[in-house]
């Protein structure tokens, strides 16, 4: 096998996905990643993350359209695109009764390019115990652990489902650091499921929301934080439509909005004379579940 070349080419890309289950459609997805992006797929459960990441890494072969990593097919009959991919999914697949230490060695013998150097260093960082069996390990540990096996290779491409999901701050701390750093660089990305919404903020650079196996919304972390606020005003006017407002509620003369367009929102209030207008800054979870919560509405309106 070997690798792809990455001059030019997405990290990622999905053309015209669709994977059909009964009694629900994921798709069609089109979506590119570049290097050096860190993507948050964001969505409830059964919102279709991941189907698509099991796509991604070629595990499920998807009804319709496919996916490409750094321009080669995600298809295990032709098997170069692997190198590429580092994965970390709900079921990591490792001997339960065997050590750490003897489930990383047997691993590395199945995998080009693994290098015993980069195991090492990540080990020593995690702090793994090497001789404890993996059913004796915590959920931090098992987390670490795979992070190791989908990292020693030097994959330009991590697919993470849910990787924080049920750990403790100190160790997401740490999983989040390593994530983060294997960007740096430019030439890597991070494609990861979540429903974490808190972890948002530390990492992605993007965020796509799913929702019934569709994308809602997809945006940048920073524009998120720049558009979106409450605002509250007194006006006098009964009936009032305001320019980028997706939830309104009213008690008397006080008006308090949520608004995707802070600036339109806040001009048109001032040209209609509303007083006592205080906007504040929304965290990007709180924004998130707006927009899950809203779904169509608020992509339409956001375009």
């Amino acid at each position: 096998m070997k690798r792809a070349s990455a001059q030019n080419v997405p990290a990622a890309r999905l053309g015209g996905l669709v994977k059909r289950y009964p009694g629900f459609q994921l798709g069609p997805l089109d979506l590119d990643l570049e290097p050096g992006t860190v993507l948050a797929l964001v969505g409830p459960n059964g919102a279709g993350k991941t189907t698509t990441l099991n796509c991604m890494a070629g595990l499920i072969t998807p009804d319709e359209g496919g996916t490409e990593v750094f321009g080669l097919p995600a298809n295990p009959s032709q098997p170069d695109y692997r190198l590429e991919v580092g994965y970390v999914g709900e079921e990591s697949g490792f001997f339960q009764r065997w050590s750490v230490a003897r489930n990383l060695e047997f691993l590395a013998s199945f995998i080009p390019d693994w290098s015993h150097e980069r195991a090492r260093t990540l080990i020593e960082r995690f702090a793994l115990p090497m001789d404890k069996p993996v059913s004796r390990l915590s959920r931090g540990n098992r987390t670490k652990l795979d992070l190791v096996a989908a990292l020693a290779h030097g994959p330009r491409l991590l697919l993470l489902d849910e990787p924080t999901a049920g750990l403790d701050p100190v160790v997401r701390s740490e999983v989040l650091d390593v994530l983060w750093e294997t960007t740096e660089d430019g030439q890597h990305a991070v494609l990861y499921s979540t429903h974490v919404l808190a972890d948002i903020n530390r990492l992605a650079d993007e965020l796509v929301f799913l929702r019934d196996g569709q994308v809602v919304l997809r945006t940048g972390r920073d524009e998120l934080n720049e558009r979106w606020r409450r605002v509250s005003f007194r006006l006098p006017d009964e009936e009032i439509e305001l320019v980028g407002v997706v939830e309104h509620q009213r008690v008397r003369l006080e008006h308090q909005v949520i608004t995707r367009d802070a600036e339109a929102t806040l001009q048109q209030l001032a040209e209609l004379g509303a007083e006592a207008v205080e906007a504040s800054r929304m965290s990007v979870d709180e924004i998130a579940v707006q927009i899950l919560k809203e779904g169509h509405h608020v992509a339409r309106t956001a375009s």
